[in-house]
């Protein structure tokens, strides 16, 4: 492993490629299609195929097909063991300095602390899902969390589809609007703990470095707002797209904070996420 150190480091000093890996890295452990890097990353084809074939070739990366499409994710066993030697290499006597930031999932890190939780979730447009996600964690658990939510790239109203789901769920709509993600990235924005993105757009997008490293994951669901038809049709996909995120909340609620670590319950939300709709009552 060792001897493939130089040509990672080297693979990954290229700005495109760096970038390509971060991506990956916000979207762990997703599978993702390669017509979506290309457009998240503006690339050409061939080009991102260039970029992927280096991160391929040097173990930083997995491929896998399902039926035409190709999809990559990263080997985070081998991104572990690369970051691993790094550190323990340049912390050779000083294992003081290093051992925060080498931690495996065995060793983990101290469970959080029982308080009231910060979480905030993030669409583009932050009128249907995201707002969906806030409403429902509010109502659930609204003793045990403050729910915020943001879009980045909100429109000024919220979805007349997704108001008409909500007010038919009991929800209070009094205060919900359209927010911009920069509003929770002042000195005066609450530090949240929960950063969780709920469509790929928004995941694809490279978001402010939260304070304090919130547990962050990935819920991604296909935009009901892009459904066509009539309007028994759209309703049906806001009602799905309801009905997915009420269980993911439903799984999230569940977790015994408490009792978990850090890398524990990393573990837990990134299981939430990879759940289809096949998987949902």
């Amino acid at each position: 492993m060792e001897t493939m150190i130089p040509s990672r480091l080297s693979t990954l000093g290229h700005p495109q490629r760096l970038a390509l890996f971060r991506l990956l890295m916000r979207r762990y452990p997703d599978e993702v299609p390669a017509g979506e890097l290309a457009d998240a990353l503006g690339l050409k084809a061939s080009t991102l195929s260039a970029y992927l074939s280096a991160l391929l070739q040097v173990g930083l990366v997995t491929q896998a097909r399902e039926g035409t499409s190709l999809r990559y994710s990263l080997d985070m066993e081998q991104v572990r063991q690369t970051l691993d030697y790094l550190v323990l290499d340049c912390c050779r006597g000083r294992p003081d300095l290093c051992a925060p930031l080498t931690l495996t999932p065995q060793t983990g890190t101290p469970a959080m602390t029982d308080r009231k939780y910060n979480v905030l979730f993030i669409c583009s447009g932050n009128s249907a899902r995201s707002i969906f996600a806030e409403s429902l964690l509010r109502k659930q658990a609204g003793d045990r969390f403050n729910a915020f939510s943001a879009g980045t790239r909100p429109g000024s109203l919220l979805n007349p589809f997704a108001v008409a789901v909500l007010r038919e769920k009991g929800h209070d709509i009094s205060a919900l609007r359209a927010k911009d993600i920069s509003e929770f990235s002042g000195p005066n924005a609450p530090k949240f703990d929960f950063v969780f993105t709920v469509c790929n757009q928004a995941a694809n997008e490279e978001c402010p470095a939260w304070e304090g490293q919130p547990v962050t994951g990935h819920w991604g669901l296909a935009d009901p707002v892009k459904v066509d038809g009539n309007d028994a049709l759209k309703a049906l996909a806001f009602q799905e797209a309801y009905g997915a995120l009420k269980h993911r909340i439903d799984l999230f609620t569940a977790l015994n904070l408490d009792s978990l670590s850090r890398l524990a319950l990393q573990s837990k939300i990134d299981d939430i996420g990879q759940q289809t709709y096949e998987d949902l009552p």
